[in-house]
């Protein structure tokens, strides 16, 4: 087996520049989990923020009590907004947020930050008009396109949760992880490429 470094151009503008680099990482999360991570969560916009104290808590010993494990417990965010309406806001809304290549490397299209959030609140709001609220759970069973991106950024935005289903799963798979995650409501797409197969999702999960 060999190993292939990256070229010095990828490497100056990585987020983790060596194998060193990582492993510093590494040692200091396992270390020092809660300065760690909250170091990380303070890149985002809260409101309010996480305090140290509350950061992290858990239990992995069942003698001593429920499993469980809590992050950040005292802050309040949003994902959606840290990913779209924060760069917005720093002046980025006319710049490419997704770069899409389809089945067919001539298909493409791109979508800028604003773009983006135009279609994410209107996907949020249909949702909302079907019911959706805080906590419930949406499945969605769509192929790898824009679309798919923006549900999730949508479900994020007003709080629902989503599970993202495998395209290629069957009719009796798709139904059995939607009753386990007890989802309300099934997003999907009428079909999909795969090579030069087309796959009509919205008669598969019938």
């Amino acid at each position: 087996m060999s190993t292939i470094s990256p070229s010095e151009s990828i490497r100056k503008s990585a987020h983790v520049k060596s194998e060193e680099e990582h492993k510093w990482l590494s040692d200091k999360a396992l270390s020092n989990p809660k300065e760690f991570w909250l170091g990380y969560a303070m890149k985002f916009d809260w409101k309010p923020h996480p305090s140290f104290e509350k950061c992290l808590s858990y239990n992995f010993d069942c003698r001593m009590g429920p499993i469980f494990i809590k992050w950040f417990e005292d802050g309040y965010t949003n994902i959606c907004y840290n990913i779209l309406d924060r760069n917005i806001d720093r002046g980025f809304g006319d710049k490419v947020a997704i770069l899409w290549e389809g089945n067919d490397p001539n298909d493409t299209t791109q979508l800028t930050y604003s773009e983006m959030l135009f279609k994410v609140k209107r996907i949020g709001k249909m949702l909302e008009n079907f019911g959706i609220r805080k906590g419930d759970c949406v499945a969605i069973y769509m192929p790898m396109v824009p679309e798919l991106i923006m549900t999730m950024l949508a479900c994020a935005r007003i709080g629902a949760v989503h599970s993202v289903i495998f395209g290629g799963f069957s009719a009796c798979a798709l139904a059995g992880r939607i009753m386990d995650a007890k989802c309300k409501i099934l997003i999907t797409a009428d079909g999909t490429w795969r090579g030069s197969k087309l796959i009509k999702l919205n008669q598969l999960h019938l």
